[in-house]
């Protein structure tokens, strides 16, 4: 079920951003999709076989396939080029900490009422207020692109420009490491493998979230003072020191340690990308390249669990983790020589 939602979104991010391109519009775009997601938690709470969970999850990614990149977009739009670091790290705090927050909160739930189906249900019909709340906030408060003033874009929305060489480079490096980003959930596997209890690793994980969120927005405004992918090159080589380490931990104290780490990287990582993608795009291929770049991203993140799962079962837990912190050097090694030989300026 999982599978086929990511995928779905994946795919899906590539089309939304083409099409908001193509129509010049962000707002309804992003509004939609968003509704589509608050919509699929009342059908997930009202479930009662399979196809309906499987229903309920699509029209979620597809919620989120329609809204990222034109959301994305929006978020360029609305705020000043050289504080594109600390609004897209703003952002992945906000949606970080709602990620941490939202279990807690659905833990407290099943304390206080028990773990029951009627629960369950009951949390999915309570997801709805806060969803179709931020909705209502969007469509009331947030201006669509072509009504904000920017002076930092020549022809707002006007004719679509074709995405530059450097786009496509900085895409093509990026998915190459995105091969060695597999699905977080072999690093729970991995801790609880060592000893950890469920509520520890819960514990772990939700740590590594709270962390992560709180240095994002701090990480965006260092890459627009000292330079966007000199900030976000530093991101593989910590995901490359995370990945060894997780190879080798071999007690609750390394674990710990590595987790923290690796919310550094996420820091320093996905927000941080959004802003160079921002500068190396205009106004009128922005949507279309955050869709391409984050739908091709998550294709290859999809085969790279595939692959670690793989690894992992044919040879060893550690094999996964030792090759993606190779692929991982490798890509920084690639985007050092494309800012040598194209003199990039982010």
């Amino acid at each position: 079920i999982e599978g086929i939602a990511e995928s779905s979104a994946s795919i899906l991010k590539i089309w939304g951003g083409y099409i908001s391109d193509k129509f010049r519009k962000r707002k309804f775009f992003v509004v939609l999709g968003y509704f589509l997601s608050a919509m699929s938690k009342t059908i997930m709470g009202l479930a009662y076989t399979l196809h309906f969970v499987l229903f309920a999850r699509f029209i979620d990614r597809v919620g989120k396939g329609i809204r990222t990149s034109p959301r994305d977009a929006l978020i360029a739009a609305s705020s000043d080029k050289n504080h594109w670091g600390k609004a897209f790290g703003f952002h992945r705090a906000m949606d970080t900490l709602g990620a941490a927050l939202g279990p807690l909160v659905t833990l407290a739930i099943f304390l206080i009422f028990n773990e029951t189906e009627r629960t369950y249900r009951m949390v999915f019909i309570l997801a709805f207020i806060p969803a179709i709340a931020g909705v209502y906030v969007l469509k009331k408060y947030v201006k669509d692109e072509s009504e904000i003033e920017n002076k930092t874009e020549t022809n707002p929305l006007g004719q679509k420009t074709p995405l530059s060489l450097d786009f496509k480079i900085f895409t093509a490096i990026f998915v190459l490491f995105l091969l060695a980003k597999f699905s977080d959930a072999f690093l729970i596997i991995k801790t609880k493998s060592l000893g950890f209890s469920t509520s520890q690793t819960i514990t772990v994980y939700f740590t590594y979230n709270i962390i992560y969120a709180l240095l994002s927005t701090p990480a965006g405004i260092i890459s627009d003072r000292f330079g966007k992918i000199k900030v976000f090159m530093i991101s593989f080589l910590i995901y490359s020191i995370v990945c060894f380490g997780f190879a080798y931990s071999k007690n609750n104290y390394q674990i710990w340690f590595f987790f923290s780490i690796y919310s550094l990287y996420g820091a320093l990582n996905e927000g941080i990308a959004k802003a160079i993608i921002s500068n190396l795009t205009t106004s009128t291929n922005r949507a279309t390249a955050m869709g391409l770049f984050q739908g091709l991203g998550g294709i290859s993140i999809f085969f790279s669990s595939f692959i670690a799962g793989i690894l992992w079962d044919k040879f060893s837990d550690r094999t996964p983790f030792i090759v993606s912190a190779t692929i991982s050097f490798v890509s920084l090694i690639f985007f050092i020589l494309w800012i040598k030989i194209r003199k990039i300026r982010v």
